[in-house]
């Protein structure tokens, strides 16, 4: 049982929302809990349609958005059920923990309590705000008011007509207001584009960390600049700029090789000039009454070099106008909020990737945020050739920090791989093969910039940069903070063995998988019959086959393991089908036993991918009238799974069964005894 799905999945979510509502159903009644189908499949569709699309991951931020907004503003059912859609999250986040379905990533159960019960007072006051409702919502609701339920067959025609006539009133002023709020995008949207995903990353100890930090020369000048300028001060000239003594002076100190340029102001040395401002925006420095004084309570003292590392490229973004060489009437510069972030994204967990690359996606992102129009293709030409130019000049800002290493040589070929695919895009997020990405139809880059992208990738000698690991640090932060899944190797060191199997086969690739596995393997009491024991407890075939596939794959023993246990008394169905997919076994050689634990394994597998309907045409096409029958011979495999069994029972094989009871109606003339009919010939 998958736990995420791309946007564009759609048939593959709505069948796994529709077991888990049934499965969560059917566990809460069991365990005496409230519990209500619309509302735990709206929970689902909360975290599918967010910006990391993780169903079963929950912190404080996602309940607050679910009880919130999205409950009141799509959810539409009597008032006493949305009354207790908190206690119905409860019981959902703990079926999730009880079947081990839960991201381990994600808040505890006490936490997930704690969050719920300090959202219930907003939570009412939420439900109180009609402003809070959608459009669809509000015509929804209405209908549910007056009785009507807008899902039977020609409800909606009735309602529309009744509405024509007056027979139902609603609270006009309302509307407007939310038709207002709708057109000028006022609303709520609370459907999150999905954000690309990111690669499992490693990260070095804090102390590690912490002395890279203070070994940045950026943060070493940052120290100086503030101490030299002194509690007495600097004077500034009318123009609010260090004399240009004080600058050689300041220059020659930090180090920045400025001293000896032949300028007639401060403002005329770009590395001063970026200290400077960058000082200033940090609280390090401050202009009072024409003089350049250290501030007296930094937010970040120079005795503590990570914290003020970390803040120094946090508030990169905003030096835009100070880092280009073309100054604030750069391209780049005007941009350069917009642009650095996905930059960052763009290299993060990524190696070595070639800057000739970068300043063309760089390029076309800065064409989306600058006007261009009317200009002409030769001074757009110009324009791109400077955007390079300060492109390099900001990766010399973030060498000097200590956020990238630049380094020589040629370029992987994967970075040129992918320029000869016709559906070759541009993203700013994501330049990696299109294999790696997903499908867009839009944002093709050029014939004659793939062309000279490809002829410059095919140079020895490019500049190379990755984001080192303080960098990876800081811009993980960013993701998590924006909702955006970001694996760290080591993070599930001490999760429960079916939750970390669980992330393993949906969010990291084999390298990581089995990287992360290991070292779990490695602390004691966590050992390999646990995360059997989580495989043969889990309730979805899906999920235990991913599960076992994850073991095959990382241990040096995957296979050996496999093999072994085809004997399982719970786990062989699920060997088995490995066994088979990886030509390790000829499904000829099986016995009858074996053959029918596979089948069962194989559609029940199929009944949590597709649904009901999905199993039925399957049985169809494989045995015809015979389609009960064969639901039978599954029913009676012996396979484990009685709940997946029970559903089989109920979901597929008593449809199948009514089918084929239900008595043939005779087309009148065509039965025993009438006269035959006969082909009309053609004139």
């Amino acid at each position: 049982m998958r736990t995420w799905f791309e946007p564009e999945e759609t048939a593959q979510y709505e069948a796994a929302r529709a077991i888990l509502t049934r499965r969560c159903l059917a566990w809460a009644d069991a365990h005496g809990r409230p519990a209500d189908g619309p509302l735990v499949a709206a929970a689902l569709d909360a975290r599918h349609h967010s910006r990391d699309g993780r169903l079963a991951y929950w912190d404080e931020p996602q309940i607050r958005r679910y009880l919130l907004a999205w409950v009141p503003k799509y959810v539409v059912t009597p008032r006493d059920i949305l009354e207790i859609a908190p206690e119905i999250l409860r019981t959902f986040l703990h079926y999730l923990a009880a079947t081990g379905l839960r991201d381990p990533r994600g808040a505890t159960l006490a936490q997930a309590d704690d969050a719920v019960t300090r959202a219930l007072p907003d939570f009412r006051k939420a439900l109180d705000d009609p402003h809070l409702q959608g459009l669809a919502k509000f015509w929804a609701q209405t209908a549910l008011d007056h009785g009507s339920d807008l899902t039977g067959p020609g409800a909606l025609r009735d309602f529309e007509l009744d509405l024509d006539a007056g027979r139902i009133r609603y609270d006009r002023e309302l509307l407007d207001r939310l038709l207002e709020a709708h057109h000028s995008r006022t609303d709520l949207d609370l459907e999150e584009e999905r954000a690309f995903l990111q690669p499992p990353i490693a990260l070095p100890d804090p102390d590690d960390l912490a002395d890279a930090a203070a070994r940045s020369a950026t943060v070493r000048r940052l120290t100086t600049l503030a101490t030299w300028a002194g509690e007495p001060g600097r004077p500034l000239t009318r123009s609010g700029h260090l004399t240009l003594a004080d600058a050689r002076e300041l220059s020659a100190l930090l180090g920045t090789g400025e001293e000896e340029l032949q300028v007639r102001s401060s403002a005329d040395l770009p590395r001063l000039r970026l200290l400077l401002a960058w000082a200033r925006r940090l609280g390090l420095v401050r202009v009072t009454e024409g003089r350049l004084l250290r501030t007296p309570r930094s937010a970040a003292p120079p005795h503590d070099p990570a914290a003020l590392w970390a803040r120094a490229f946090d508030v990169l973004p905003e030096l835009g106008a100070e880092i280009g060489m073309s100054g604030r009437a750069g391209v780049l510069g005007r941009c350069f909020a917009d642009v650095l972030p996905g930059l960052l994204a763009t290299l993060y967990g990524m190696d070595d990737v070639p800057v000739a690359r970068l300043e063309e996606t760089v390029w076309a992102a800065c064409q989306e945020h600058v006007a261009m129009d009317g200009t002409s293709e030769r001074m757009k030409d110009l324009w791109r050739r400077r955007t390079a130019l300060d492109l390099e000049r900001a990766f010399d800002v973030l060498a000097d920090l200590g956020a990238v290493d630049l380094t020589r040589g040629p370029a992987d070929d994967r970075y040129a791989s992918d320029l000869d695919d016709p559906r070759y895009v541009s993203d700013l997020d994501d330049p990696r093969p299109s294999a790696a990405r997903r499908d867009h139809d839009d944002g093709a880059l050029p014939p004659d910039t793939v062309e000279r992208l490809r002829k410059r990738l095919a140079s020895p000698e490019l500049l190379l940069v990755r984001l080192t690991p303080l960098a990876l640090r800081s811009v993980r932060d960013r993701l998590l903070r924006e909702g955006r899944d970001a694996p760290l190797i080591g993070e599930l060191a001490t999760a429960p063995p079916a939750e970390l199997l669980g992330v393993l086969t949906q969010h990291h690739p084999p390298r990581a998988a089995a990287v992360e596995l290991n070292a779990w393997l490695s602390h004691p009491g966590q050992n390999l019959e646990a995360l059997l024991r989580a495989a043969r407890d889990c309730p979805f075939r899906t999920r235990a086959a991913a599960m076992l596939a994850v073991l095959a794959q990382a241990l040096p023993e995957g296979q050996a393991l496999l093999r072994d246990l085809r004997h399982d008394p719970v786990l062989a169905p699920t060997a088995l089908t490995l066994l088979v997919d990886a030509g390790e076994i000829d499904p000829a050689a099986l016995d009858r036993r074996e053959h029918l634990l596979l089948g069962a394994e194989n559609f029940l597998s199929l009944l949590e991918l597709g649904g009901p309907a999905v199993v039925i045409e399957q049985l169809r096409s494989m045995a015809g009238h015979g389609a009960h029958d064969l639901a039978t011979a599954l029913l009676g495999s012996g396979h484990h799974d009685v709940a997946g069994l029970e559903e089989l029972r109920e979901l597929v094989a008593r449809p199948l069964r009514a089918s084929r009871d239900r008595p043939l109606r005779l087309i009148p003339g065509t039965g025993r005894g009438s006269r035959p009919l006969r082909r009309r010939r053609r004139p």
